[in-house]
């Protein structure tokens, strides 16, 4: 058996980076992974500019005098003149500070005495004070941000500051999948004895577009080596990525593993590890190929756990998972065990601090309780936990990955 890092160590090892990439707007880029870095060809802010509106003053000035003459009006967007002598100058949020002046005083420390006239009123004052200088936030020349980074709001938002409108991302991949096994019914289909409803294909089909690749779902194949065959050759041809759930065991009904040992190659391991366990990887006629757990909660698991990185190392990412988030467990667990479990939990609040719970039954066919949780608790091999303990949680959906 390979331990869990083994196995996701090995794993990452053989994914290979796309090298297809593309220019979009930036309206379209929110979840793309950058190709490029983003550099500054100008400084923000473009000028030393007030933080808030009141007076632009200089502090010689003001050390021997505190009521001023107001000489000129600045808002936002304008250009100013220089800043006479002994004068003041109005200005607003945003607004450039005129030559002359080297602080801001805000205007709840003035008063106005007439329409031309201001006494200043602050007790303390520094020089620099309310000013925010040019370059202060972003530096002409920076990277700003680095190729592999995966673009969010916030992101978006640094890279207009700037004045950019388009950037260089890769494209996203594209991950084929089918089902095969006459067991399986569709949903709309009437229940019928010994078969079961395929969950597992439309968890895959949910979970492979939230990351941002295109899904081919080439639906349900005849449960033959023939057609598994045909339907793995068709899947290689259209996709960078091939992934199914269950059929790569020994049994004579299972035709996925003769079938990519036909066209390609097959690794086969066990990992230890609940639930999960039996991982497949290979290739077919050179496409690569990950073999998930036919138990859905397994295949859940090992698809966040092991395909995610991976495909998101492809993607040319540089973030592959997400950082444990250390709380203190609302639970007792006392049998250990030789495998690293991993629990699907939950947080909840309790004595005014977050702790976390995990699921009552944590079977490996309890779909259930990947719908009650928001994410996995991770129980070291040969380790009890008990309620107070830190544990590592990682939530399903990580906002930093």
């Amino acid at each position: 058996m390979k331990t869990f890092d083994e196995a996701l160590h090995y794993l990452l090892t053989k994914a290979k980076q796309t090298e297809k990439t593309e220019t979009i707007s930036i309206s379209d880029a929110l979840g793309r992974v950058l190709a490029k870095p983003i550099v500054s060809t100008v400084n923000v802010p473009p000028h030393d500019n007030s933080m808030m509106d009141g007076y632009a003053i200089h502090s010689f000035d003001l050390e021997h005098n505190s009521v001023f003459t107001v000489s000129q009006r600045i808002p936002a967007g304008s250009t100013p003149q220089a800043l006479k002598t002994g004068t003041a100058t109005r200005i607003f949020t945003g607004a450039p500070i005129p030559e002359g002046a080297n602080m801001v005083i805000m205007q709840e420390e003035s008063e106005p005495l007439s329409e031309t006239e201001i006494k200043i009123t602050a007790e303390k004052t520094n020089v620099g004070q309310n000013i925010r200088v040019i370059g202060e936030d972003i530096a002409e020349n920076a990277t700003i941000l680095k190729a592999g980074h995966k673009l969010r709001p916030q992101d978006l938002g640094l890279i207009t500051s700037i004045g950019i409108d388009q950037v260089v991302v890769f494209k996203p991949l594209t991950i084929a999948t089918f089902t095969t096994g006459d067991e399986l019914l569709e949903p709309g289909e009437a229940p019928q004895e010994g078969k079961i409803y395929n969950a597992n294909r439309y968890v895959l089909n949910g979970l492979v577009p939230q990351l941002g690749f295109k899904l081919i779902d080439l639906g349900r194949v005849e449960d033959t080596i023939d057609a598994t065959v045909e339907a793995m050759k068709k899947a290689a041809s259209l996709a960078d990525v091939v992934i199914t759930t269950g059929g790569v065991s020994v049994g004579e009904e299972d035709h996925i593993k003769p079938a990519i040992e036909k066209l390609g190659s097959l690794d086969m391991w066990k990992v230890k590890m609940k639930p999960g366990k039996p991982i497949a990887y290979g290739d077919i006629q050179g496409t690569p190929f990950i073999g998930l757990p036919g138990n859905p909660v397994s295949a859940f698991a090992t698809f966040n756990l092991f395909a995610r990185p991976y495909l998101l190392k492809m993607q040319g990412a540089n973030v592959l998972k997400a950082k444990p988030i250390w709380l203190e467990a609302d639970f007792d667990w006392l049998k250990a065990g030789f495998r690293r479990e991993f629990a699907r939990a939950r947080l909840v609040n309790k004595n005014q601090k977050s702790m976390v719970e995990i699921y009552p039954n944590q079977g490996s066919g309890v779909l259930t309780s990947t719908v009650w949780a928001d994410g996995f608790v991770v129980i070291p091999e040969d380790s009890q936990i008990h309620k107070g303990d830190k544990v590592a949680f990682y939530p399903f959906n990580p906002v930093d990955e």
